[in-house]
């Protein structure tokens, strides 16, 4: 939880420092043997003891604690402003951490935009295999949750901006009416970032990310983590964490943490970049429609103004020419990659339909076949706008 007490370096208060210094001294205190200035990573699986349960510095077991792991889960709860923090394998292995607050037999609402992996964890896995029951709401319209909600009803989910549609969501109505009705509301906090949104301060009871895209930002670290001030949900996450194991390497987390540093100023790019390029294909011919909550013809540009501080570096769009524009397109860029996946510095292209999102076909969480999604790297603005509107002409 929030790094123990060997690891706090006096930066995590958000009240005293800034983001970018929380960034790269929060929970990175200097090697006290050596001096030197990065967190050192810790690859022992094991830790001396100084009588029977009782280690030398807190640190028994790697996997129920390691001073690499604590560092990284110390700076990004205070990034989320959160008392805790608790780093996974994977998004998915966070997802599921907090998915197991359900019981058999009880409900989960989901937004009718999400993450594919998502809706299979939800469905497949703990819905088949567990028991719990999922339904698709708007959550444009928090009423709606009052309509559909029944005694069974337990938790919200939603992603804001939503993969891949770029919906947006009011994190403080939304738990507003979730908290009134007795459930705990989960915030996907992927796409934004701590630095352009903190959930818990809107009234959200965790934050999940993979952290795997942004947090990590190169494309060479697998990770996910959960944020929260919830106590009592705090607290089945430790034991989780460590009776289901689902933990990062050290190594995995010096990666994320080296990543965490340069968060802000890769953010600001990201964001600059997917400006530029929104406005690129808001003018091409072979574009139908533009998802970019930066637009103020977004339906959701009034909330994502109100709760982020920018609007983030990814852009949807769709095509005049349907499925077949859309295939072309994305075998057509030279510098925009066609790749899985999100947030690192390299600009990135897919069709979700047959990509990320193929689980959801079928469901109320299909998107449309002409849909493409384009992770805005940091790359010179001009090349990216140029390498864009070559593969688009392809379509004309």
């Amino acid at each position: 939880m929030m790094g123990g007490d060997p690891l706090l370096s006096g930066f995590e208060d958000p009240d005293e420092y800034g983001f970018e210094t929380r960034a790269i001294r929060a929970g990175q205190p200097h090697d006290q043997r050596t001096g030197g200035v990065v967190t050192p990573i810790a690859l022992s699986t094991t830790f001396a003891q100084e009588a029977p349960g009782s280690p030398k510095h807190g640190y028994e077991y790697s996997r129920t604690g390691n001073p690499t792991r604590h560092a990284y889960e110390a700076c990004v709860a205070s990034l989320e402003r959160a008392q805790y923090g608790f780093a996974f394998a994977s998004g998915l292995a966070a997802e599921d951490a907090l998915l197991r607050q359900l019981n058999p037999g009880s409900q989960i609402l989901l937004g009718n935009d999400a993450y594919g992996g998502t809706f299979r964890l939800i469905d497949q896995v703990h819905g088949k295999k567990s028991g719990v029951g999922n339904a698709a709401v708007d959550l444009t319209k928090p009423d709606q949750i009052k309509d559909v909600w029944n005694p069974d009803c337990r938790m919200v989910w939603l992603e804001t901006p939503s993969n891949p549609m770029l919906s947006i969501f009011d994190i403080q109505e939304i738990s507003d009416v979730v908290h009134e009705l007795g459930g705990l509301v989960i915030v996907d906090n992927t796409f934004a970032t701590p630095y352009l949104q903190q959930p818990l301060t809107l009234g959200a009871d965790a934050v999940v990310h993979s952290a795997t895209k942004y947090i990590g930002g190169h494309s060479d670290v697998v990770g996910g983590f959960v944020a929260t001030n919830h106590d009592a949900l705090a607290e089945d996450l430790v034991f989780l964490q460590n009776a289901v194991g689902a933990i990062p390497s050290p190594f995995d987390c010096y990666l994320a943490l080296r990543g965490v540093k340069t968060l802000a100023v890769r953010m600001d790019r990201h964001c600059e970049n997917a400006r530029s390029v929104a406005s690129l294909l808001s003018e091409h011919a072979a574009v139908s429609q533009v998802l970019y909550p930066g637009f103020r013809n977004h339906p959701g540009h009034e909330v994502a103004s109100k709760q982020m501080s920018d609007f983030g570096g990814m852009v949807s769009f769709r095509l005049v020419g349907g499925r077949a524009a859309a295939e072309r397109v994305v075998t057509g860029t030279q510098i925009f990659t066609l790749a899985e996946s999100l947030g690192a510095v390299e600009s990135l292209i897919e069709h979700p339909g047959v990509m990320t999102h193929l689980s959801v076909a079928g469901s109320a969480l299909e998107v449309p076949e002409d849909l493409v999604r384009i992770s805005v790297g940091i790359e010179s603005t001009n090349d990216l706008v140029d390498d864009l509107t070559q593969a688009l002409d392809l379509v004309l």
